[in-house]
């Protein structure tokens, strides 16, 4: 088994993406609160360049393959903050998948070997579609 060492920074950056996204979760169940959904989108924002830093976070945004999905998550991102919610995440959802279509297959075979989640993605049916995608898989 790999062990790593983690800095402080990137668990406060882990921690900030986590409480982004609860923020976000909140801001949807909340009937589109703009509130919650800007707060969370800065915080998850901040909490990537931490666990990532600048560099590398400027590198993935600013990638010729993610444009399209960096343009449409900072547009969606810009409508919560005039008060569109609704519109802003629907354009920021489109965004995040364009931008992060590439992490869910490894994501996938981390969360099969989990000793929580394993049981679920050891179902066939789960299993032919990881199976289906592992060729695009991002290294980690």
């Amino acid at each position: 088994m790999v062990s790593f060492e983690m800095s402080d920074r990137k668990k406060i950056g882990l921690g900030l993406t986590g409480f982004g996204i609860l923020f976000s979760f909140l801001g949807i169940i909340m009937l589109f609160d703009k509130g919650f959904l800007a707060m969370g989108n800065i915080l998850f924002i901040s909490g990537v360049l931490l666990t990532i830093g600048l560099k590398p976070t400027v590198q993935f945004f600013t990638k010729p393959k993610n444009h399209k999905g960096s343009i449409s998550f900072g547009f969606g991102f810009f409508l919560v903050l005039i008060g569109w919610p609704a519109l802003g995440m629907m354009v920021e959802s489109y965004g995040f998948i364009m931008l992060f279509s590439g992490f869910w297959p490894t994501a996938a075979v981390y969360l099969q070997k989990s000793p929580s989640f394993g049981w679920i993605f050891h179902h066939p049916f789960v299993t032919s579609l990881i199976t289906r995608f592992r060729g695009r898989r991002v290294p980690v």
